[in-house]
């Protein structure tokens, strides 16, 4: 196996080694992919040790739930399930199947918005957008975790005194998500990371790149969130 250089900032890939069984045959039909696409398969996985995946269902070539499969074989930091445009009988019938998966890669997931589901489900992390996080101050201490999504240092401040656990703040780099919305920079990311003591996750036009990944990390960034990168991977 070729060995990949440290990368600065970058811890490197610790978790299972695939070697047989099914996850094994599944990995290695990955990393052949990702070599057939000229793409380096050991970095991949060191860069999205730092990453968070962000779902969104309508940007999948392939079958959702297949997707899902792909992005935990990288074994990112977490999978967060937005996919907000659903009802919630919609989005439990399909967080129940995502959740299994992620638990079989032993991959984070965390449900998106619609806390009272994630109880349902027996799922200790949720994602809740500011207002809601205010909104369901009472079903908190449900969580092991709590994340909220914030576009200010001012929103970083009150999102941890609410009780979130970590933050994505954005968006962070121009991005096809919000059209002819100018990006708010690494100065702002830095802005936020000082404001709070909680990790923050830069959002918005972040790619599977090490490059990409150490800017974030330099202003102290726990790591990035990826959408795009993730579903067509």
């Amino acid at each position: 196996m070729r060995i990949i250089p440290a990368l600065p900032y970058i811890i490197l890939y610790t978790g299972i080694i695939f070697t047989a069984g099914t996850a094994g045959k599944e990995m290695a039909n990955l990393m052949d992919n990702l070599i057939f696409e000229n793409l380096d398969p050991e970095k991949y996985r060191i860069i999205c040790s730092r990453l968070i995946a962000v779902t969104n269902r309508a940007l999948c070539s392939r079958p959702f739930l297949e997707q899902i499969k792909r992005i935990c074989l990288l074994r990112p930091k977490a999978v967060i399930l937005r996919e907000k445009d659903l009802p919630e009988e919609e989005y439990r019938k399909l967080a129940k199947d995502v959740l299994e998966i992620c638990a079989n890669y032993n991959v984070p997931c965390i449900l998106h918005s619609y806390p009272e589901t994630a109880i349902e489900l027996n799922c200790p992390y949720i994602h809740l957008p500011l207002f809601l996080l205010q909104k369901y101050q009472d079903l908190i201490p449900y969580f092991i975790k709590v994340g909220s999504s914030v576009h200010s240092p001012e929103e970083a401040v009150k999102a941890e005194s609410l009780g979130a656990a970590y933050l994505t703040a954005g968006h962070v780099f121009t991005t096809d998500c919000k059209k002819g919305v100018p990006a708010r920079g690494l100065e702002f990311l830095k802005n936020t990371v000082d404001s709070v003591s909680i990790p923050v996750y830069g959002i918005g036009g972040i790619k599977i790149d090490a490059g990409q990944l150490n800017m974030l990390l330099e202003c102290g960034a726990a790591g990035g969130c990826v959408m795009s990168g993730m579903m067509e991977i």
